[in-house]
């Protein structure tokens, strides 16, 4: 179901909303299940800010379990569709071989280093881009890309979400 207004989305119930947005944060319905209860919403920009606020006051083992569940970029593994649609249009799953053990290396001295994978918001951006976010993160310690991952996710949840939902007509009337 693509292109639901807000009006639609406050009037399901929860198993209905967790089944269209629970896999905004990355195999992680718990957002979703949590936010139901914190609805009606205004607007995208507000359910994503509330489902934004659920996972910044979850404990840090369950936001390290959130980072967990994003895969690896350029991996050939099972993701969702969402993440296989994403690395596509960067070029992610077109990779040379030389390009695939390129990122296939970093992100084995990303994940030595870090205890998650890389996790970059890459709509929009190209596998060159993609590449050079990760050499020059692997500088960073681990708070700082703790902190960088988790906003990534939430620009990654954002991007899905205005997939998902678009502004009642109403709505941007009033704003």
């Amino acid at each position: 179901m693509n292109n639901v207004s807000v009006q639609y989305v406050n009037q399901l119930s929860k198993q209905h909303f967790v089944s269209l947005v629970g896999d905004i944060f990355e195999h992680s319905p718990w957002v979703a299940e949590e936010a139901y209860s914190k609805g009606p919403f205004s607007s995208v920009e507000q359910l994503h800010a509330m489902m934004k606020e659920i996972v910044a006051q979850a404990s840090v083992e369950k936001q390290l379990q959130l980072l967990q569940a994003h895969p690896n970029l350029g991996e050939n593994i099972a993701m969702t569709s969402a993440s296989t649609e994403e690395q596509t249009k960067a070029g992610l799953q077109n990779l040379t071989q030389d390009e695939y053990e390129q990122f296939s290396s970093l992100n084995g001295t990303y994940m030595e280093k870090f205890p998650f994978p890389f996790i970059l918001a890459v709509r929009g951006k190209q596998k060159e881009d993609i590449y050079e976010a990760m050499q020059s993160r692997l500088l960073n310690t681990e708070q700082t890309e703790f902190d960088t991952a988790l906003e990534e996710v939430y620009k990654i949840a954002f991007f899905r979400l205005t997939d998902k939902i678009t502004e009642d007509k109403e709505t941007k009337k009033r704003a």
